[in-house]
């Protein structure tokens, strides 16, 4: 908390399923508070204030929003092309900013993003939910202490009952959310395997499908990552079930998170790590930078990567040409 104890006041702009889950994690951590909302529907914003904040004013301005005093942080979950304007925006006003994924719409946008941030002034990060989960933190600490040597290849496989969710949403419009399930939940995973690895992309190849929908569904990648690394992603968005294993294969053992649980296999037998990193998630993890307690966890350079990468695979799977990334 700041040192008279008092909750940090935050905005959330965007009150749908996310704007709701933010504001759930900020008062269940109790150092931080939501006192305002933001909308451009009103009945949204007043239902979430029912049910969760009945004392937070409620905005279908943003600019009335930017005008009202007594706020020191925004959690910002509007429609990607949103993202920019409403951050430069409200760090302009001396807020704070915790940001969901995509961080912006165009490569410029992001580039001007952590150019800003790292100029100083309020804090910025990007909500990538995977830098925070105990899981991948201690995926993270395995591959990197050198116990069990370089990496050989890296395999992920994803898929969420998403594409029988979007139906009606900006998520479906290629316009707003573009790449489909890839640019949207799947930059989560793009970005946990840069986390965990240390690894950038060189080079991809991908193959995707629409399957009915506006926007990508499918997405089937082979890249490369530095030092030759083999990297195979699947993006299935219309599973009937949650998948996300990550598998790290290295010189002297595979680690795998698999279905929640880590493991790590040597001489064909595998034994679980129970040893595991504490948990968080981006608000907590946010309030911590914040409040001076940790560094910035996910900071606005790392989506610049996984902004990157989606272009490559977006451009690979439309021209079916295997592409180059630049350093």
């Amino acid at each position: 908390m700041n040192a008279d104890k008092t909750p940090l006041r935050f905005a959330i702009i965007g009150c749908g399923r996310m704007g709701r889950l933010h504001i759930e994690r900020l008062h269940a951590d109790g150092r931080g508070k939501a006192v305002a909302l933001y909308d451009t529907s009103a009945a949204v914003a007043e239902d979430l204030r029912r049910d969760l904040v009945p004392n937070a004013a409620v905005h279908t301005s943003f600019e009335e929003l930017l005008a009202s005093d007594g706020i020191d942080a925004a959690v910002i979950c509007t429609p990607t092309p949103d993202h920019f304007e409403q951050t430069m925006s409200c760090r302009g006003r001396g807020w704070h900013v915790l940001c969901e994924k995509p961080l912006a719409d165009t490569r410029e946008r992001i580039v001007q993003l952590t150019e800003a941030e790292q100029s100083g002034g309020p804090a910025l990060s990007v909500a990538y939910q995977r830098r925070y989960w105990q899981m991948y933190r201690t995926l993270r600490r395995e591959v990197r202490s050198g116990e069990w040597g370089p990496i050989r290849a890296v395999v992920s496989q994803n898929g969420e009952r998403w594409q029988q969710t979007i139906h009606g949403t900006w998520r479906d419009d290629p316009a707003v959310n573009v790449g489909g399930f890839v640019g949207d939940a799947g930059s989560h995973k793009i970005d946990a395997v840069f986390y965990v690895t240390g690894l950038m992309p060189t080079r991809v190849y991908a193959e995707s499908q629409p399957c009915g929908s506006r926007v990508e569904i499918i997405s089937f990648v082979n890249a490369r990552l530095d030092g030759d690394v083999p990297l195979n992603m699947s993006f299935i968005g219309n599973s009937e079930s949650f998948i996300e294993d990550l598998h790290i294969h290295c010189e002297h053992a595979n680690l795998m998170l698999r279905s929640g649980r880590l493991w790590v296999g040597q001489d064909n037998e595998v034994r679980e790590i129970t040893d595991l990193e504490p948990d968080s998630d981006p608000d907590a993890g946010f309030l911590d930078y914040v409040l001076g307690s940790t560094g910035n966890e996910a900071p606005t350079a790392c989506a610049l990567p996984v902004f990157d990468m989606t272009q490559a695979i977006l451009e690979s799977s439309q021209t079916g040409r295997l592409i180059q990334l630049s350093k």
